[in-house]
């Protein structure tokens, strides 16, 4: 009999178990690589907050391979997420939360600036929000930690959401905020960012997702042909020409005035113009088209924002 009841506990966990095939990101930014190991290639990173979709588990440790709103795949360390069920992943998804606008900042264990470190978070970080005193809000992680964080670095997800300026002047300035901010290769957090994390970084703080990389960001939008026709907050495309087909491997944002940003070594200003103290004759050399997006957010396939990305709604 005491065999049966085991049998059937364990079969009872075992169930549970692979019944959690989503899971949500717990530390400040998650790494994501290419294999199951410590010394694969990071591919690219996901925020704090962030749902994912668990595809499968391997690697000597029992890494999970996520799926991130973004349809974008790799491999997590199994302690960077917390495994969830749909049911709690809708639970999440749909009770109150808060918003990390400062691009980085620190949750306490109580709500005072000189108490315990609980943990680091960056721009984009999502919480759950517990209740709010005087200056801080208290918020929970996904893993049942809990801190307070100061409503000079976060908001609530709504009075975020009616705040946000998506006009490009807005998210230009939000661009030109990360000056200076390092590259690192598939970064995608104000921890360091490549190219294509950059821009996925920036529009995220205003709640728009699309693709991660270069390529398949620029198929989205209205494409823009010659330097001339470019508008302040359109992308820009760098990369090389075979044949008729553009192989992108750079991308920014268009300033105005012959002026863009991008981040390659670091994020800074290059100017397509000869006679600008900035000009980047490098990059003009192998710039190939520009791309309008945000008309096209919530109304192309590929450019969304969390109101109606599948993984933030389930």
């Amino acid at each position: 009999m005491k065999r049966i009841t085991s049998f059937i506990a364990a079969l009872a966990i075992a169930l549970t178990a692979s019944a959690q095939n989503y899971g949500m990101v717990d530390i400040s930014v998650c790494n994501m690589r290419e294999t199951p190991n410590y010394s694969a290639e990071m591919v690219s990173q996901a925020l704090l907050g962030t749902p994912v979709e668990i595809l499968q588990y391997g690697g000597d440790y029992g890494w999970p391979e996520v799926k991130t709103p973004d349809g974008y795949t790799g491999w997590v360390h199994k302690d960077a997420i917390v495994p969830m069920t749909k049911e709690q992943l809708h639970e999440w998804n749909h009770g109150p939360q808060a918003v990390v606008t400062a691009l980085t900042a620190l949750v306490y264990e109580a709500p005072s600036a000189k108490s315990v470190v609980v943990s680091d978070v960056v721009g984009g970080d999502r919480l759950k929000l517990l209740g709010k005193c005087a200056k801080y809000l208290k918020v929970g992680f996904p893993g049942g930690r809990t801190g307070y964080i100061s409503k000079a670095d976060a908001k609530e997800l709504e009075a975020w959401r009616k705040g946000l300026d998506n006009s490009a002047e807005g998210i230009l300035k939000t661009a030109l905020s990360m000056r200076g901010f390092p590259y690192i290769w598939a970064g995608m957090s104000p921890k360091g960012m490549d190219c294509s994390g950059f821009v996925r970084t920036v529009l995220f703080m205003h709640d728009i997702i699309i693709p991660r990389d270069s390529g398949p960001q620029s198929t989205k939008g209205e494409l823009v042909e010659g330097k001339d026709a470019l508008q302040p907050g359109d992308l820009v495309f760098f990369g090389r020409w075979n044949g008729d087909l553009p192989r992108v491997s750079h991308v920014g944002f268009y300033l105005g005035d012959g002026r863009f940003i991008h981040s390659l070594g670091l994020v800074k200003i290059g100017s397509f113009k000869a006679d600008d103290p900035l000009y980047d004759a490098y990059n003009t050399g192998r710039y190939l088209f520009g791309t309008r997006f945000l008309p096209y957010i919530n109304k192309q396939d590929g450019i969304s924002t969390t109101l109606l990305n599948e993984l933030y709604q389930l």
